[in-house]
């Protein structure tokens, strides 16, 4: 859609060049799903045409002229297609495109996917003319329509009352575990190629979001099936194919054909990544990732927290918001990690330093959540924020149920001990030698490294944030009291 038509048509612009555009909150005049309100967008194939009104936007809640300035409210949107190339498998790739085409809107921000989208409308929009979600959607139809041709027919049904979101979310869950379950039989040694997303490097020029059949994409949107799909029906879109190439390492999930491709999408920043590590050449991490993990050098173990979670804090004392700062905008982060939450389900999950057996903590509502995915042996060894509520009463809890950690992780899948465990001068708090802690904060590259091992003092843990920090660390030497 041209400019000059989006004008005409629309009391607000249209173009590719406001896709990252963000509302911030003092210049907000709404806000729908995010973190307070439930939100999904649902995509759904229509196999007789007849049945849809083409270009059709039904609303069902208050618009946008009847909602309070500052307000948040409940948001769903389901588009239902048509078209003779069309197919069930195509709707999540259709689906994961709204957030592309939507980004197209001035003043409008949409962010995420499936039923984490968070999306803002600006004072500036609504002064311009824009009283209806009626006209977003009508804008997101004739987006969708001309990029990708193969959508013959179109309509949608936004939703803002909170009620009929909630009733609708259900269904939509189920048709997103069914679309989950199907991607869970195959595996990376089963295909010959794997499949590249570009969606986000509006937000994330250098992120590398390689989609691998066990390992699914951050957003958890596209699985390798739907990535496939995409290439073949869309070859100039987000999604192209990725030649393994040879298998550097088959633990870590390193190949020749992703490094390629990690030198070419990151332009040049990074090249080499391992799928299926967590701190060892990790795989790059966007904004859109469902769970952000954080390494905790003080119990060498692995926490977890997802977008949306009603956990104020984690045991490093950050949140979820600070967590995924520390790791978005597409950088290679060690010691932090962005997945899509699918990846707990697959048997590579962080394999190359221990898999389940190196997590140690989680926050409830996640852990809840993917419980069916945690080997039966791991459940109870987990901690949660109702056991734990910072690294000493975690460092207590694990020591109680005599995680893995504790003594040293092994690698399920050859045998190899990954971590030494905890000493004893460690866990009695005795005299310990000097610690040193290499970290490289190049902040212009977007690299950052954390502690690789634990960090111990002869009196309590030592605990390193830098926040927003414009600098550059060689080495923190850290001794105890007196010593030279």
């Amino acid at each position: 859609m041209g400019d000059t038509e989006a004008k005409a048509e629309f009391p607000f612009d249209i173009n590719p060049m406001y896709e990252g555009e963000r509302v911030r909150k003092s210049g907000m005049y709404a806000e729908l799903g995010g973190v307070n309100k439930p939100g999904f967008e649902l995509v759904l194939f229509e196999p007789d045409p007849a049945k849809i009104n083409d270009g059709e936007v039904t609303l069902i809640g208050p618009d946008i002229e009847d909602m309070e300035e500052g307000g948040a409210y409940a948001y769903g949107m389901i588009y239902r297609v048509s078209g003779e190339e069309l197919e069930k498998d195509l709707e999540a790739v259709i689906e994961r495109r709204d957030h592309e085409f939507q980004g197209y809107i001035q003043g409008y921000m949409h962010l995420n996917q499936r039923a984490e989208i968070w999306v803002r409308i600006s004072k500036d929009a609504v002064k311009k003319g824009l009283k209806s979600l009626k006209q977003i959607g009508e804008a997101t139809i004739s987006l969708f329509k001309a990029e990708l041709p193969f959508i013959e027919k179109m309509d949608a049904t936004y939703i803002t009352e909170e009620a009929e979101v909630i009733r609708q979310l259900e269904e939509a869950n189920q048709i997103y575990e069914a679309r989950d379950v199907r991607s869970r039989g195959l595996h990376d040694e089963d295909v010959d190629e794997f499949y590249q997303c570009s969606l986000c490097q509006s937000f994330a020029p250098t992120n590398v979001c390689v989609v691998a059949p066990d390992r699914t994409a951050l957003c958890g949107a596209m699985s390798w099936f739907d990535s496939r799909a995409a290439a073949r029906v869309d070859p100039e879109g987000p999604n192209a194919s990725i030649p393994k190439g040879e298998c550097i390492d088959p633990i870590g999930g390193e190949y020749t054909g992703v490094n390629e491709a990690a030198v070419k999408l990151s332009g040049g920043e990074y090249d080499s990544i391992k799928l299926h590590s967590f701190l060892e050449k990790p795989h790059t991490s966007c904004g859109c990732f469902e769970v952000a993990g954080f390494y905790i050098p003080e119990l060498d173990g692995i926490g977890w927290v997802h977008r949306g979670s009603k956990v104020s804090e984690t045991p490093i004392g950050l949140p979820f918001s600070t967590v995924a700062g520390s790791v978005g905008g597409g950088k290679q982060v060690r010691g932090f990690l962005g997945i899509g939450i699918q990846y707990f389900y697959s048997p590579k999950f962080i394999q190359y330093d221990g898999g389940w057996r190196r997590v140690v903590w989680m926050a409830s509502d996640l852990k809840e959540r993917v419980g069916d995915a945690i080997p039966e042996e791991m459940k109870k060894l987990i901690a949660t924020e109702n056991d734990a509520k910072d690294i000493e009463e975690l460092r207590e809890f694990l020591k109680s149920v005599n995680h893995p950690v504790v003594n040293g992780v092994t690698r399920e899948v050859d045998g190899t001990k990954v971590t030494e465990g905890w000493t004893k001068a460690e866990e009695e708090k005795e005299v310990a030698p000097a610690a040193i802690v290499e970290a490289a904060v190049p902040v212009a590259q977007g690299l950052a490294q954390v502690p690789m091992g634990p960090v111990m003092a002869s009196e309590a843990p030592v605990r390193l944030i830098l926040k927003d920090a414009d600098i550059s660390i060689g080495k923190i030497i850290v001794k105890r009291k007196g010593e030279k």
